[in-house]
């Protein structure tokens, strides 16, 4: 009934003067047309969501890149001006005469621990051993 007719509407609608083309298909259901449609959204929808997990691990792995350089930067700035205050103090001792020697909570400090002697292995009073014709008398199956 509407094939070749035209589809109207207003005469400003674009699809004013374009015409209805429609054709029968025999033992075509409305839920097989559906259901394409709904696999296809569908499969945009998994593709979309796969691309926005990814990108939320770059943006993560990103900031957490960037505040590792960033504790890494504020602790090579405490230490720098523990070095200044140091040497500042060092300066002020030297020159009032005192000794010029660190104090001793601000030397570094080199710990050693002993080390511990390996065992030496006793063969002579180890377990008393099988003989070769013992062994050779054995199967395994």
């Amino acid at each position: 009934m509407l094939n070749g007719e035209q589809i109207g509407g207003r005469k400003r609608s674009s699809f004013y003067y374009d015409i209805w083309n429609i054709k029968y298909l025999s033992k075509f259901k409305w839920d097989d047309l559906t259901e394409e449609i709904v696999d296809f959204f569908s499969h945009i929808a998994y593709k979309s969501a796969i691309r926005e997990q990814k990108l939320a691990l770059e943006i993560s792995a990103a900031k957490r890149e960037r505040d590792f350089y960033l504790s890494k930067v504020d602790q090579s700035r405490k230490l720098s001006s523990i070095e200044e205050r140091m040497k500042k103090k060092q300066k002020v001792q030297e020159e009032s005469g005192m000794n010029s020697e660190l104090p001793v909570s601000h030397k570094k400090v080199i710990r050693q621990f002993p080390q511990k002697k390996p065992v030496a292995v006793d063969t002579s009073q180890g377990k008393p051993r099988l003989s070769k014709d013992v062994l050779a008398g054995v199967s395994i199956a």
